[in-house]
């Protein structure tokens, strides 16, 4: 039984933590909300701390989930950040999808405070959260990778080192560029089947079963056909995530042509009030314009 701290309990980080917890490691827990924190610790029963400095400071391994670079940045090296506050010999794992040059610097300055860290974005969801089915892209050092999986196992199916620190955020961008093209193909795809009067949810049912294939096809096409876009990642979170891998590409010469467009497509859909609909909401955007022009 190892000794946890889970810093973030948002949509991933709660359940996240809970599977931790239920594989029988002994996990503190942080949250903002501190409503939100007593919730998972009633639910859960590890132990919910006010500060940062308070759940960090007996464990041997740190987990956060937060938004961007910035809380990375905060919950970390803050006023309370995390590692002001671990013993050495513990290692921080970070499962927020940042930024890669972040993720090298906070690999710097924990070790040059006797810590570990790996950068370890996640993908799979909601659902894979809540189900523990994640698959997790891990940079860092072997050693500190081979200290911390089994933790890590806790909540993902798929736990790969990628390289060193920021291998694993450079391989949740390629991630997050795969979706952005699949998910604008698959919503033409569905829009034009309803536009040429074929019943969409049979054609997903059909061609599902060959090469047009994939996760979001099987698992959204249902949604998406019915206008229901409450069932995974935000829109505002993809942005955020594209805007990472765009930046990305812009230092290391890689051309997102097809990522660049589909983004313009998701602010199209934040204009129509949809920030918090998840990404499959592109279909949305292509039957109103549909709309628009008849």
């Amino acid at each position: 039984m190892a000794k946890v701290a889970f810093i973030g309990l948002g949509t991933m980080g709660y359940p996240m933590a809970g599977h931790i917890q239920n594989n029988g490691h002994d996990v503190c827990v942080f949250n903002r909300t501190k409503e939100k924190a007593k919730k998972w610790e009633k639910q859960y029963g590890g132990k919910a701390f006010l500060t940062i400095g308070d759940a960090v400071k007996d464990a041997d391994f740190v987990f956060s989930c937060v938004g961007k670079d910035e809380d990375v940045t905060e919950v970390t090296c803050g006023y309370d950040g995390a590692f002001k506050k671990m013993k050495k010999g513990s290692i921080f794992i970070d499962n927020t999808t940042a930024s890669a040059k972040l993720a090298v610097e906070l690999s710097k300055t924990a070790m040059n405070q006797g810590i570990g860290f790996l950068d370890a974005p996640v993908s799979g969801g909601q659902a894979g959260a809540e189900n523990g089915v994640l698959t997790v892209m891990v940079g860092g050092e072997q050693k500190v990778f081979d200290s911390a999986k089994a933790i890590i196992d806790s909540y993902a199916q798929k736990v790969e080192l990628m390289g060193g620190s920021g291998c694993g955020q450079l391989t949740k961008m390629v991630n997050q560029i795969c979706i952005a093209g699949l998910v604008q193909g698959l919503s033409e795809g569905l829009d034009f089947a309803r536009a040429a009067d074929l019943d969409p949810k049979q054609v997903a049912q059909v061609i599902s079963k060959g090469a047009a294939q994939s996760w979001q096809m099987v698992n959204r096409y249902e949604t998406m056909i019915e206008g229901k876009f409450n069932y995974g990642f935000a829109v505002d979170w993809m942005r955020k995530d594209l805007k990472i891998a765009m930046e990305e590409a812009n230092r290391n010469g890689a051309l997102l042509p097809v990522t660049e467009l589909v983004d313009t497509y998701y602010a199209d859909v934040q204009k129509m009030g949809g920030n918090r609909w998840d990404t499959s909401s592109l279909i949305e955007r292509l039957k109103r314009l549909r709309i628009d022009k008849e």
